[in-house]
């Protein structure tokens, strides 16, 4: 079993634990590499003009994400519950507040804000993955291209079932629970997600464009980058991380003790960045290689890619393979993003996981037609930062990760006694002190910094 010494008492968790220190690394990269890498990285970095903005993702990856991440993974192990019941129990227990349950509360919502709208465009993958294999896109013009995924968009009915049959997916694997689902299915599905996307790396090696795509994503032009770009690679590296949402820190409940989390943390970053740099990798070439916009925004994958793809040899068997690849990456993240908020059902209410991830799973299918329709019959109706959608990822990635992530630091480097968080850290080596200095002072005020930079 799970143990935690704190306060004199051995701590388990309610729901379980990983069964292994690569079931944990799987779990976490699986719950990172999502639509975040592959569909909304491409084209962040394309509507911020490529290098620069690059270098900035990666700076905030290692600088900023990974000692939040490593804090959110040792805060989730030293509760060993929701993530609104750990902070509760350990703003109390070291000496605080219990309200620091608020900033639970904030990574659980963000994960049910984001997995409402994540859950409608990983939708249109398993859609795409039907197109791509029946040939939709095989010799289509760009302008049949465009005109097929505008009128998709338009049609309310198929998007709102595949919208509908994502989610059934989703809470069928939450609801069997750590070991039976999600551990099962990410042992098949991040391995599958890597051989799909090193077969697709091969494929754009082959384009003729390789280099023009290399050039694009690594020769920094900074006259092309301002602080909403800042802000923007930010909550990006936040975004595709899974930190500052609840995610990390529930798995990190379930994480046996004498796993290291320095190590965890930094093999897990290195996956999901080396994996958003593939997703660039594979998909500009084709973009330079057909003449498209590189900037052509959540467009880019159910756009661009069907119509480079659809113009080459094979290109039906790529595309439907990078569609599946899509949908096993949303589909990973997914588990990840509902999962908190189930733990706190289970927890709080007494109900099963069945009945928790049911009831959770209907309340983000039910906010998910607020994207489904921004697509079409609302499409019209903007306010603030743009359609319901627009404003929902926004607030999400601009807003609520950020914030929790810097909070999260400064409870983990400022809240926790040096002796909690050495304990699950593993002493006071130089990767502790490393880990303590960002926590504690690069990771908040840098995060800080850009915040109020974007805002003024």
């Amino acid at each position: 079993m799970l143990s935690n010494q704190a306060g004199g008492e051995k701590r388990t968790s309610l729901h379980g634990h990983w069964s292994s220190r690569m079931a944990f690394i799987l779990a976490v990269t699986g719950s990172a590499v999502g639509l975040g890498n592959i569909w909304k990285f491409p084209y962040v970095v394309g509507e911020n003009g490529g290098g620069a903005f690059v270098l900035v993702y990666l700076v905030c990856v290692f600088a900023i994400g990974m000692p939040v991440m490593m804090s959110e993974i040792l805060i989730g192990r030293r509760g060993r519950r929701n993530p609104i019941a750990t902070m509760e129990l350990l703003g109390k227990e070291e000496g605080s507040s219990a309200h620091w349950r608020w900033l639970g509360t904030l990574g659980v919502v963000a994960g049910i804000l984001i997995l409402s709208y994540y859950s409608v465009i990983a939708g249109w993958t398993l859609s795409y993955i039907v197109k791509s294999a029946t040939g939709t896109f095989a010799g289509a013009t760009a302008a049949q291209v465009v005109a097929d995924h505008e009128a998709f968009k338009l049609n309310t009915g198929i998007t709102s079932l595949v919208h509908t049959l994502f989610m059934g997916l989703t809470i069928f694997v939450v609801a069997r629970g750590v070991e039976r689902g999600l551990e099962q299915a990410v042992r098949f599905m991040v391995p599958a997600l890597l051989i799909m996307m090193i077969v697709l790396l091969g494929y754009s090696i082959n384009s003729g464009y390789f280099a023009t795509g290399v050039e694009f994503m690594f020769t920094p032009d900074f006259s092309k980058l301002g602080w909403n770009s800042v802000l923007a690679a930010m909550g990006q590296a936040f975004f595709t991380l899974s930190i500052g949402m609840g995610a990390i820190m529930a798995y990190g409940a379930y994480l046996p003790e004498e796993t290291s989390i320095a190590g965890a943390s930094a093999t897990v970053v290195i996956a999901d960045t080396s994996i958003a740099i593939l997703a660039g990798l594979v998909i500009f070439p084709l973009v330079f290689g057909n003449g498209l916009q590189v900037d052509a925004g959540p467009g880019l994958v159910f756009q661009t890619l069907p119509l480079a793809l659809g113009q080459m040899p094979g290109g039906a068997f790529f595309s439907t393979i990078f569609f599946i690849l899509l949908a096993f990456a949303a589909w990973t993240s997914a588990l990840g993003l509902m999962e908190p908020a189930v733990a706190w059902l289970v927890e709080h209410h007494n109900r099963t996981r069945t009945q928790a991830a049911i009831i959770i799973g209907g309340v983000i299918w039910l906010l998910g037609f607020g994207t489904v329709l921004s697509f079409n019959v609302l499409s019209d109706v903007k306010f603030l930062a743009g359609t319901i959608y627009d404003n929902v990822d926004y607030l999400t990635s601009n807003i609520m990760l950020p914030l929790g992530g810097m909070l999260i630091a400064v409870f983990a480097g400022w809240v926790m006694c040096r002796n909690s968080t050495a304990d699950e850290l593993g002493g006071s080596g130089g990767i502790y002190r490393a880990w303590r200095l960002l926590a504690r002072f690069v990771a908040p005020i840098g995060i800080l910094f850009v915040l109020i930079n974007a805002i003024t």
